[in-house]
């Protein structure tokens, strides 16, 4: 049954245990990220994750080396930091809004672009694999996309036999916090 569409929402569960769960669809670039690991025998899961590692842009200037910039993350078992930036959507030629709204006016529902940066140290891969699923998956989106991921979304990786419940735990917990900074930056624009 995995895979399946029901009602709009995306039949879940973990290949060979019977399991079923019904959570809400996640954005395309998570849902391929969430079909990669699927696809792949629980063996190969781990090496996914590394791979995943390996793919964390560097931080730019503004962060790089100023973790007081950025919010840590305890859950975490090693030190993680981030940070996100919302940003309007995009523009129209001559500076105008889409629409033809001037700069500077909001409406409800105006699109925000929202960028991720993550701090993760190499010689923590599971950490940084967590951290560029994020990445991959949120970065570069609009806020409600990124609001709207399930805080459960990291279960359907088929990674629970895998890594350890307190490593589940900090993926869930920078997703919550990316989604409160997220929240933050909407109020105060």
């Amino acid at each position: 049954m995995t895979g399946e569409r029901v009602t709009g929402e995306r039949v879940t569960g973990e290949r060979g245990t019977g399991e079923r769960g019904t959570t809400a669809t996640l954005n395309p670039r998570l849902q391929e990220i969430v079909d990669d690991f699927r696809d792949v025998p629980d063996k190969d899961r781990l090496q996914l994750l590394l791979e995943f590692s390996q793919d964390l842009p560097a931080l730019p200037e503004r962060y790089a080396g100023h973790r007081d910039r950025m919010e840590p993350v305890p859950e975490c078992q090693t030190p993680l930091f981030l940070a996100v930036e919302v940003e309007p959507g995009g523009k129209e030629p001559g500076g105008k809004e889409p629409g033809g709204k001037e700069p500077g006016d909001k409406q409800p529902g105006d699109k925000q672009t929202v960028h991720l940066y993550f701090d993760a140290p190499a010689e923590a891969p599971t950490t940084r694999g967590f951290a560029a699923i994020l990445h991959a998956g949120l970065d570069g989106l609009d806020a409600d996309e990124v609001l709207a991921t399930p805080p459960e979304f990291s279960s359907q990786l088929g990674l629970a036999d895998l890594v350890s419940p307190l490593r589940l735990r900090g993926m869930a917990a920078m997703l919550s916090r990316i989604k409160r900074q997220v929240i933050q930056h909407r109020a105060a624009t």
